[in-house]
């Protein structure tokens, strides 16, 4: 008989309601402190209204029935195609779970003297009032949820963006005609049209993102912090569209904070960095965690001299000096990823020196490198961009005839050595590979990291940076250049396009697997066909060995692609739920969603023939692309594909 799972050690709770306000973009302002191991901050977060709350005049069954309708939208039995994406890939996926959480403590928003309170309240998964709460219980403020847990929280402010030197461009729009005057609500109105710029204007966005997360305080907020939550209520206010879109807060990590590791490298220096934890990015920074969450984010990260801070941006950062031996590094990214995907890595990283150009050129010659089938029609390519709007490189001509995006190494100094005879020559024969296979690299550059030993796992993708064990340089070649090519696989499958429930994780491990093998076998031009598969087949059947062993000593509700059934995809009410299973230790270390579903896509590849399989993927990746997808998506496309099969 099995044991019921306690909730508190086995399930995580997202806490955020992100159905009444959903952030947009995060500015952090990062203080790396080795001898205390702290991360002290400052963060100022831009939020929009959500999607199941408007601010409008009408009776509290219109506002719940327009709830309804939206969901049921939501729940639809249709394909997913929800346009966002999913969470970084690494050893230990969450799980999402539909369940709406409940049982708030009455303490943590009736009583004022919470404010500026530090105090871990063990207060439970707090339930977000619905839409009828907040339009008829006048005497209660509305409350925003975010997910936060090992951190100390000091300070939480509303900003005064109009306070900023050229925001008014943002005031004389015309869709702030007849706009109320009252300061609260034009500082709602800017933020407003700040987040919905055009893609074709985000640098500007960033730059008045910058400018406003700058600007001074307007008023402090009352906030309480709970085991996996911060709280945060403004007197008097009783609705989402009222409530400040854009806070700033205050904070300190702890040295025990799960979401960053602080340990040495290799050769014995200091380092910390975000390793993957079960409980994503919260105890880093508060943060809306569900995939549903997109926000776009800058950093700027302080830390003594010697130090290089690597991050999942999209640009090559360069420190700037400060007074007293401090450097500063600025990232940021312009395509909406989830907080979960946000990675960084602070250490004395010594750069791999790069190949000379002629051993570079003659990498590359020797690789295969043809476009793909489906990129040859330009015009259909650039029509079927379906996603939330950013500077998408599949609408880029340039970047979709880039088969090997720029590429650095960083790694300890003792494992120098290793990375120039194994990692740095491999690297542009994957990404060629990958570029064949599926077409234009989503992203626009890649670091790849040697990280510390206390690794779990032999790899993490996040965008723009791969993290790598130091086990895959011991292994040669063969071990290095798979583990590299399943990395990379990530960029499409996990990243770009990720699933739509955090428990059909096998949309991004399985793809990855199975992607590996391709991946590798085009990399390895040395080989013959039948030498790759005999290769292919030895791997095979070692991963069923493993996942044979794994269905006979793990808990069969661990073991299921599938664990919500028809349920697969719905979402709560207020955005909050909870990850199934999401803290069971042993959930980080099976391998059950690889390698069932790597057996699945197997199988389908043998059914309808190797070719017409990779032409399929290559048109899953046009359609879907920057989107959260179900099972039923990618199946439904293929069969449309081979009818005769259905």
């Amino acid at each position: 008989m099995e044991t019921q799972p306690d909730p508190m050690k086995d399930d995580l709770p997202l806490m955020a309601n992100t159905s009444y306000m959903l952030v947009k973009h995060y500015v952090l302002d990062l203080d790396v402190d080795f001898e205390s191991k702290v991360i002290e901050s400052s963060i100022v977060l831009f939020f929009e209204t959500g999607s199941q709350y408007r601010k409008i005049s009408s009776t509290c069954k219109e506002c719940c029935q327009s709830q309804f309708d939206e969901t049921c939208k939501m729940r639809a039995s249709d394909p997913c195609h929800i346009p966002i994406i999913n969470v970084t890939t690494s050893s230990s996926k969450p799980e999402h779970n539909d369940l709406a959480v409940c049982g708030k403590e009455e303490e943590a928003t009736s009583d004022d003297s919470s404010n500026h309170s530090n105090s871990e309240q063990a207060s439970g998964i707090s339930s977000s009032k619905d839409c009828c709460d907040i339009e008829n219980h006048g005497d209660k403020d509305f409350l925003l949820v975010l997910d936060c847990c090992d951190l100390s929280v000091l300070k939480v402010e509303e900003v005064d963006v109009a306070a900023v030197s050229g925001i008014e461009k943002f005031t004389r729009s015309a869709k702030l005609t007849g706009v109320s005057k009252e300061p609260e609500d034009l500082r709602n109105q800017i933020i407003h049209e700040l987040v919905t710029l055009p893609a074709d204007r985000w640098k500007e966005q960033q730059y008045y993102f910058s400018r406003c997360s700058q600007a001074p305080g307007c008023g402090e907020l009352l906030f309480t912090t709970g085991t996996w939550s911060l709280e945060i209520t403004k007197s008097g206010i009783q609705t989402p569209a009222d409530f400040p879109h854009a806070i700033r807060i205050w904070y300190k990590t702890k040295p025990e904070g799960g979401s960053v590791a602080w340990t040495t490298d290799q050769s014995g220096r200091p380092c910390v960095y975000t390793m993957g934890s079960p409980i994503n990015n919260r105890a880093l920074f508060p943060c809306q965690e569900p995939p549903i969450a997109l926000s776009t984010w800058q950093a700027s990260v302080r830390t003594a001299a010697g130090f290089v801070v690597l991050m999942s941006g999209e640009n090559s950062a360069e420190p700037v000096q400060l007074p007293e031996g401090i450097f500063s590094w600025y990232y940021y990214v312009s395509m909406p990823m989830p907080a979960s995907t946000f990675t960084i890595a602070v250490g004395c990283w010594q750069a791999v020196k790069h190949l000379s150009f002629k051993q570079t050129a003659a990498i590359e010659t020797n690789t295969e490198l043809s476009l793909p089938s489906s990129q040859d029609d330009f015009r259909w390519h650039e029509e079927i961009c379906r996603h939330v709007e950013y500077p998408c490189r599949f609408q880029n001509p340039a970047a979709r005839l880039q088969a090997v995006i720029p590429y650095r190494v960083f790694a300890p100094l003792c494992l120098m050595e290793s990375c120039e005879e194994y990692l740095l020559r491999l690297i542009p024969q994957c990404l060629s590979a990958a570029y064949t296979t599926l077409g234009t690299h989503p992203f626009s550059r890649l670091d790849v990291l040697i990280v510390p030993s206390n690794f779990s796992s032999l790899g993490m993708a996040s965008p723009h940076i791969i993290f790598l064990s130091q086990s895959v340089l011991r292994g040669g070649s063969h071990l290095c250049g798979a583990r590299l090519c399943h990395e990379i696989a990530h960029a499409w499958f996990g990243l770009a396009i990720g699933a739509c429930d955090w428990t059909e994780e096998w949309l991004s491990e399985g793809f990855a697997t199975f992607l590996e093998d391709t991946f590798w076998a085009r990399a390895q031009q040395q080989l013959s066909h039948d030498e790759i598969k005999r290769q292919q087949e030895l791997k095979a059947l070692l991963r069923w060995r493993r996942l044979r062993d794994e269905v006979q000593n793990s808990e069969e509700e661990l073991q299921v692609l599938r664990p919500k059934r028809e349920n697969t995809g719905e979402l709560s009410e207020s955005g909050a739920s909870v990850v199934k299973y999401g803290l069971r230790a042993e959930k980080i270390f099976m391998q059950v969603h690889y390698l069932k579903g790597y057996f699945l896509l197997r199988s389908l590849a043998r059914t309808i023939g190797e070719a017409s399989y990779l032409a399929s993927l290559q048109k899953f990746v046009l359609k879907f692309h920057g989107q959260l997808v179900l099972s039923q998506d990618f199946l439904s496309m293929l069969l449309e594909d081979i009818p005769k099969q259905k």
